[in-house]
């Protein structure tokens, strides 16, 4: 049961979900080129051991992420989440942007994996022990950031813009915000208290990508959890997790709501998204389509 001040480590409640991420993008594949979507993937799951371990080294086959319907729509829709988000910080580099903020980063390694450029000052913000083990991972490969990095421990629920400031961040420069798998672990609330808080950090010529999805109905919520819990292998079910930790309620929609703040938005639909570049599609009907058509992407400029 969530509550307005649970808190998690990398393998309880909703930081598990960044190890179920990893494992997602471990599995992934570039759909042109074959290559990794996330080579820093693996690392974590090998380090967190157990069934992590065992997928990634494909010894696992009873786990959801190693079924030909979920997991490997799972593994898909990670290599489409990610190479969008990558995209837009490309974008957003170009565009002479050098803050990056990263909410909820989890094991977000684009501070790694992508070219960045020079003074490129990127800040992740999440749960101490989630960063205590991503950072102890890294650590012991021997990783080094393409930027300048700083790791902020912070529950995004309390105040987190003061100590984002105390980094480093200047509110005064523009900006580049990433909102990538959190809204939905948010009260409606909570949402709203975030993105007022990232529009008034964002200087003009900021900008924002957000995972948005949309709220299920309620008799279908019901029926969901359900199907993901009857079909979990002995490794559990990641949807089961995910649908047990997320807040199913009415929210404000995140185009609309940055359109109202003189953001100029824009809305994608993921599996629009993953039709036109490439990526395979769930098959229509199956657990992998119902939950990705729900997703969308919110990529939006300040003005």
């Amino acid at each position: 049961m969530r509550t307005d001040t649970d808190a998690w480590d990398i393998q309880t409640s909703v930081g598990s979900t960044a190890l179920a991420v990893a494992a997602g993008r471990a599995l992934a594949r570039h759909p042109v080129s074959g290559t990794p979507i996330d080579p820093y993937a693996e690392l974590f799951c090998r380090a967190a051991g157990g069934q992590w371990s065992d997928l990634v080294q494909r010894k696992e086959s009873d786990h959801a992420l190693s079924s030909e319907d979920f997991g490997r729509s799972f593994a898909n829709f990670q290599a489409a989440r990610t190479t969008f988000f990558d995209s837009f910080f490309s974008r957003t580099g170009g565009a002479g942007v050098r803050q990056i903020v990263l909410l909820a980063s989890g094991l977000d390694c684009r501070a790694y994996r992508l070219p960045w450029p020079t003074g490129t000052r990127i800040y992740e913000l999440d749960q101490p022990l989630v960063q205590q083990f991503k950072q102890e991972t890294l650590d012991a490969h021997n990783a080094a950031p393409g930027a300048i990095r700083h790791p902020i421990s912070v529950d995004l629920r309390q105040d987190w813009s003061t100590v984002l400031q105390e980094s480093g961040f200047d509110p005064a420069e523009p900006s580049a915000w990433l909102v990538e798998g959190l809204l939905f672990f948010l009260k409606s609330s909570a949402q709203d208290l975030l993105l007022e808080t990232i529009n008034s950090l964002a200087a003009p010529g900021s900008h924002i990508a957000v995972e948005q999805r949309d709220t299920y109905p309620d008799v279908e919520f019901a029926l969901r959890r359900a199907q993901a819990e009857d079909s979990a292998g002995p490794g559990g079910s990641p949807l089961a997790d995910f649908l047990a930790l997320i807040y199913n309620e009415p929210r404000s929609e995140a185009a609309t709501w940055l359109r109202g703040r003189g953001w100029s938005a824009e809305r994608t639909a993921l599996l629009d998204y993953m039709n036109t570049s490439g990526f395979e599609l769930p098959v229509f009907g199956s657990l992998g389509w119902d939950t990705l058509r729900y997703t969308n992407m919110v990529t939006a400029d300040k003005q």
